[in-house]
């Protein structure tokens, strides 16, 4: 079995680090990814990677840490960079195309992505960007075996 991401939103560390006790969709701030918040295999450090250099053309070298929030035997929670999360917000059309096509030329374990997919994925980010910033909240990702 392996290792599942659920990306959400919270005003802050304090409020994230409180999510894995609840679960609540109060504490998540009504702002999660899809409906429930976004169960997925997709590590961040690959989603950041995917759009600072897909999106924004930064060197794969350069992509910034994700900050540890909480580190617990049964899970962690991390925050993921606002320069990862921003850069979705203001992006066209023709932008999420080539950043999907790119990314789904990168192999990983199972091999390419669908382009069409991956598209899919970052039309989801786009929109749970933009809830993100209409709400003040941070993007945080709950790690769990």
């Amino acid at each position: 079995m392996g290792v599942t991401y659920k990306y959400f939103g919270a005003p802050d560390g304090a409020t994230a680090a409180r999510v894995p006790q609840t679960m609540r969709p109060e504490e998540l701030g009504g702002d999660e990814l899809g409906m429930g918040g976004m169960f997925t295999k997709i590590k961040p450090e690959t989603m950041a990677a995917m759009v600072l250099t897909g999106i924004e053309g930064i060197p794969l070298h350069k992509v910034p840490p994700l900050e540890l929030v909480v580190l617990h035997p049964d899970y962690a929670v991390v925050k993921l960079p606002m320069t990862v999360v921003d850069p979705l917000r203001g992006v066209g059309e023709e932008s999420v195309g080539a950043a999907a096509f790119i990314w789904s030329t990168v192999p990983d374990r199972g091999g390419p992505r669908d382009a069409f997919n991956v598209y899919q994925l970052l039309h989801e980010w786009q929109d749970f960007s933009h809830r993100l910033h209409e709400n003040g909240h941070q993007a945080y990702c709950l790690v769990w075996p």
